[in-house]
């Protein structure tokens, strides 16, 4: 079974920001998908962007934090563990080379999840490894995905 995601990209060289170097471009654009908000996009501030709107580096991190949460309450639900709460303060490492060519080296996940079954803790700390193989957004990345959980019964 396949699925197709669809992006509409939107970018123009008329701008709010001052270029000062007529050789620098703007970094912000926006991003619309089909029936949702538009959102505002730009390069990271170490890069030159508008360190008030979202940008590519913020949008892999989130991505591979909700999807993994998504797939830890779908394997929680499968073992009749019920989730009360779940926070994460993910962090993502990127490298940039010399050339300017740069990637992820690694993400680090650090889940907080309460439980009802107070018994089932342990069983719910390993329920995160299963989450990973079933992660979309992990199972894509050429990246390690490092997992730091934590568990608590309500």
């Amino acid at each position: 079974m396949k699925h197709l995601f669809k992006a509409k990209l939107n970018w123009d060289s008329i701008s709010k920001e001052v270029i000062s170097d007529s050789k620098k471009y703007s970094k912000t654009h926006q991003i619309a998908i089909y029936g949702k908000e538009i959102l505002n996009v730009s390069a990271a501030k170490a890069f030159k962007g508008d360190p008030a709107l979202y940008n590519p580096e913020d949008l892999l991190l989130s991505s591979v934090v909700c999807c993994h949460m998504m797939s830890y309450l779908y394997v929680c639900s499968q073992n009749d563990i019920t989730v009360v709460s779940y926070q994460d303060h993910a962090e993502g490492t990127l490298e940039v080379l010399e050339n300017g060519s740069g990637r992820f080296v690694e993400i680090r996940l650090n889940p907080k999840v309460i439980i009802k079954e107070k018994e089932k803790i342990a069983q719910a700390l390993s329920l995160h490894t299963k989450a990973n193989e079933l992660c979309f957004i992990a199972n894509s990345c050429n990246f390690p995905i490092l997992h730091f959980p934590g568990c608590e019964g309500e």
